[in-house]
């Protein structure tokens, strides 16, 4: 099955069409490559999705179509069930646990479980007047890295020194010039990289994708994460950096994995690869890329202002405490991290729709990231009375760092049950840190913040380019406390930053 192939069948809520549609499923599944249990997993998550749609979307009204469709996504299987039944609010399901007495036993929630079990995504999106959709992903099978190395090696790098980049191990000399090239990584490298960030972080990174070798050339073949290497004249792998695309419509990238490996730190390769990347030939458009700088220490960020890569907000408590920085003291706190911002291509002059109460920090922000021009209005009033009736949200979230980001696509007038449904929802799964994007380019942004922060929302930063258009972002954070004190911060801007946020922070009284 080709990348951009894509089945989209239209049935009938019926559950006599239900073997019709897992053949569709069954069969997709098979070009793209599944095999074994593998099979009988999607087939199994699959019947729990469409079924649940056939019996409960339709429920006391007319039987209507809903739509199916099978793709290939950039690791594997994408399957898409989308209709516009009756409103399901995903929060209401119980969780699920398995009773070791069968007679215990509740059928409550045991589909969403088979569900999130056998597949590697499971996320519900509401798309206002269009419906709402059910997504299953299910990756193919890889290696992992641990599969390439002896144990020995394995050994080693549990048992290494200092290796995250930019701290200089005392048990090394200092390395001289050594001549190396930059360009675009080969497949035959993959395996490479997957070594440098296990020796960098053992199983605790943040995106697993980077641990698989073949997940790696497959991302790479699709573009949808741009890879560059150094190498010695030799052809010796000596550091890593990506563009991931966060989504296929992008046009902005996250520039992350920056790995070097040991003996060929203080070389000044990652400055070099950073280059590359930004200028190298790309298929899809680029206008700009940004990066989520670890705080527990300062030297990714020193290298982000090296790299003309700009602060713009702070997002806290966004990654897991048990985060191995080998060479690095752990925290007792969840990690924060500083957000910031380049642009590759001149921004054009756009009218924003700041919250008044945080529009002299979002117009500093943007002048820090070199977008002077803009436009900050002030909405006409009535304007709130022309919403419509749904709004559109998506909601993403970050299993391996308890985390999550609702994006408001569209307002509507429920946007705020919607938001409070979705947060609390978030809250009983213990999420620990919550992100929401708002669009700036939005007139009802401009009134609708202070709506957000009444619930427990408050100021987390900007970002140009996101999926909802030029973003102010707000976070919630679930019964977690951050000590500001063990922010680590590298520039002055960024400090600014963190006292604002933290004055904004309705937690801070109880740090």
């Amino acid at each position: 099955m080709k990348k951009n192939d894509v089945i989209c069948l239209s049935l009938p809520s019926d559950l006599s069409y239900l073997s019709l549609a897992q053949m569709v499923i069954r069969e997709t599944a098979l070009k793209i490559g599944f095999t074994g249990d593998d099979l009988y997993q999607i087939d199994l998550a699959a019947e729990e999705a469409i079924s649940n749609v056939m019996v409960h979307a339709f429920a006391g009204q007319e039987r209507e179509n809903f739509d199916l469709i099978c793709e290939r996504a950039p690791l594997g299987m994408k399957i898409t069930i989308k209709e516009k039944g009756l409103p399901f609010d995903p929060g209401q399901i119980p969780d699920y646990h398995p009773a070791e007495n069968i007679d215990q036993m509740s059928a409550s929630g045991m589909g969403v479980f088979l569900m999130k079990e056998y597949m590697d995504e499971v996320y519900f999106r509401n798309l206002g007047m269009e419906g709402k959709e059910t997504n299953l992903v299910k990756y193919l099978p890889a290696k992992s890295i641990e599969s390439y190395l002896s144990a020995q090696e394995l050994a080693e790098a549990e048992a290494g020194e200092v290796l995250y980049p930019g701290i200089p191990s005392p048990s090394l000399p200092m390395p001289k010039d050594i001549p190396y090239t930059v360009r675009r990584m080969e497949p035959a490298e993959a395996v490479e990289i997957a070594r440098c960030a296990y020796k960098s972080h053992g199983y605790t990174f943040f995106d697993d994708h980077i641990y698989y070798p073949e997940r790696i050339i497959e991302l790479n073949g699709t573009d949808e994460m741009i890879s560059a290497v150094a190498v010695t004249e030799d052809n010796i792998f000596m550091g890593h950096s990506a563009l991931v695309y966060p989504t296929e419509e992008a046009r902005i990238a996250e520039f992350t994995f920056v790995f070097v490996n040991q003996e060929f730190r203080g070389q000044g390769c990652m400055k070099r690869i950073a280059d590359f990347l930004f200028q190298c030939p790309k298929k899809k458009p680029l206008d700009g890329i940004y990066v989520y700088s670890v705080t527990n220490h300062e030297f990714t960020q020193r290298g982000m202002a090296q790299f003309d890569i700009h602060d713009c907000g702070l997002l806290l408590a966004s990654s897991t405490e048990t985060w191995v920085f080998k060479g690095i003291e752990a925290q007792d706190q969840r990690i924060s991290v500083a957000l910031s911002f380049k642009y590759l291509t001149p921004p054009p002059k756009m009218i924003l729709y700041p919250p008044a109460r945080h529009r002299a920090i979002i117009e500093r922000l943007y002048e820090n990231i070199g977008a002077r021009d803009h436009g900050f209005h002030i909405p006409d009033v009535n304007l709130q009375q022309s919403l419509p009736p749904e709004a559109e949200i998506l909601t993403d979230v970050l299993m391996t760092e308890n985390c999550a980001e609702i994006h408001v696509i569209g307002y509507g007038d429920n946007i705020v049950h919607e938001v409070r449904r979705t947060l609390r929802e978030l809250c009983l799964k213990n999420v620990a840190a919550i992100q929401l994007f708002l669009d700036l380019k939005d007139p009802h942004t401009f009134f609708m913040a202070a709506e957000f922060e009444k619930i427990g929302f408050f100021f987390a930063g900007i970002l140009p380019l996101a999926l909802v258009g030029d973003a102010l972002i707000l976070q919630y954070l679930n019964n977690v406390r951050v000590d500001y004190d063990k922010i680590a911060l590298y520039t002055e801007k960024a400090r600014q930053i963190r006292d604002y946020v933290r004055q904004m922070d309705p937690q801070r009284d109880y740090q």
